[in-house]
């Protein structure tokens, strides 16, 4: 099953770009991690730990589209270089404030915010990409390939991160992100992919409502958008939150990278399986039970008594979620004409974008009323709820997953 999963890295142009994201993943997971440590130790409150963690996420729901739009009218390349060497200035910045001072959380929360606009114009142009670099039938393992490298930033980056503010302090985990940031820019110098394809004077608002009619009509798209939804309201707020969770129910700032560090291993496993599981099971079938099987997780890593048992529920947290967002952009993937690729994906964005901050901040607000064990596992038994209540409303509401993509050629 390794080797299927394995297999778009024989492709030479997929596996460079892997490697450079990679170590771009790793100083952003160090960014994410001390920031979410340094704002928790200064404010004291669950609520700016959630804000700065979704202020990277707001301009992904308001320019996500935008994004897809340019990703289908021009070249790629020159798009995701444009904005990544964006996204390195910008932590070249947080990392002088930090230099010079003690920056509060509103202005960390406004850097943080304008870094998000850089990945918003960025991302669907990467994630088109994918397709150009492998064959179709090496697509979920090139996704859960991609979400491995991002996971395993999470697990390296925290740890790295622990050290370097342990012993040299927070601007230097900033400053290599900063960095880090070239190792991506460097490999896409290097690629030549195909042009995109004529637009014939079709305008940006044009352009973004065609992909958004796609996804209404077709079946399987939007049973995946909807999902989605659920899954980043009720589920994703909990990755924003695991600072608070070490910091105010185990009283352990050093908890943070143990947590983070648990939570990416157990993503990592599911995304180096998941070509393997999809290629044996089906996109359909991986999608129901890690969303099936998500719920009881949150659950269970809500109530853990002590660190190590949060750890272990949370690294089958992180397998689950995983296994759910993989298989959401999989499906996208797999089901949206060439021409269409960026704008189909930047609905995924826009709803991974909107929600997750959304869900974050709210569930930050309630934890600092009600404790941040209650307002989790609430969280997961209310998509729980949704989720046996859809099914036996509507029995076979998930089959359009298993038929051809209705207007694959439009």
């Amino acid at each position: 099953m390794a080797l299927v999963s394995l297999a778009p890295l024989r492709h030479r142009p997929f596996a460079k770009l892997w490697a450079g994201a990679f170590i771009s993943n790793i100083g952003t997971w160090m960014e994410t991690i001390a920031l979410g440590v340094y704002v928790t130790e200064e404010t004291g409150q669950a609520a700016w730990t959630g804000t700065v963690a979704a202020a990277g996420f707001v301009p992904v729901a308001l320019l996500a589209p935008l994004g897809g739009a340019l990703a289908d009218r021009v070249p790629r390349r020159a798009l995701l270089m444009t904005t990544t060497a964006a996204e390195s200035a910008l932590a070249g910045l947080l990392t002088l404030l930090f230099v010079v001072g003690q920056p509060s959380a509103p202005v960390i929360t406004v850097i943080v915010f304008a870094a998000g606009v850089g990945a918003a114009l960025g991302f669907p142009a990467y994630q088109a990409m994918l397709p150009d670099l492998v064959p179709e039938e090496d697509l979920p393992g090139a996704m859960g390939l991609s979400s491995a490298q991002w996971n395993l930033g999470r697990v390296i980056g925290p740890a790295l991160a622990g050290l370097v503010v342990k012993f040299l302090g927070f601007a230097w985990a900033l400053g290599i992100n900063a960095l880090s940031f070239l190792a991506v820019v460097a490999v896409l110098a290097t690629m030549h992919l195909p042009s995109p394809a004529p637009h014939a004077g079709e305008s940006i608002r044009a352009a973004i409502a065609e992909g958004a009619r796609f996804v209404r009509r077709e079946a399987g798209l939007r049973i995946s958008v909807a999902a989605m939804c659920v899954n980043t309201l009720l589920a994703a707020p909990f990755i924003a939150l695991v600072p608070a969770m070490a910091e105010k129910v185990f009283d352990n700032d050093d908890a943070t990278f143990v947590l983070v560090t648990a939570q990416g291993i157990g993503a990592v496993t599911m995304a180096l399986s998941l070509g393997s599981l999809v290629q044996r099971f089906g996109a359909r079938r991986v999608l129901l039970t890690v969303l099936a099987a998500l719920p009881p997780a949150l659950v269970a890593y809500a109530y853990a008594p002590n660190v190590a048992l949060s750890a272990l529920a949370l690294f089958f947290v992180g397998a689950f979620y995983l296994g759910a967002l993989s298989s959401f952009m999989t499906i996208a993937q797999l089901r949206a004409p060439a021409r269409l690729r960026g704008r189909v994906l930047a609905v995924n964005n826009v709803v991974l974008g909107s929600l997750y901050p959304l869900g974050a901040v709210a569930q930050g607000k309630i934890a600092d009323s009600i404790g941040l064990r209650a307002t989790t596992a609430g969280a997961a038994v209310l998509m729980a709820v949704v989720l046996v209540g859809a099914r036996v409303m509507r029995p076979g509401i998930s089959r359009p997953l298993e038929a051809p993509a209705e207007i694959r050629a439009a």
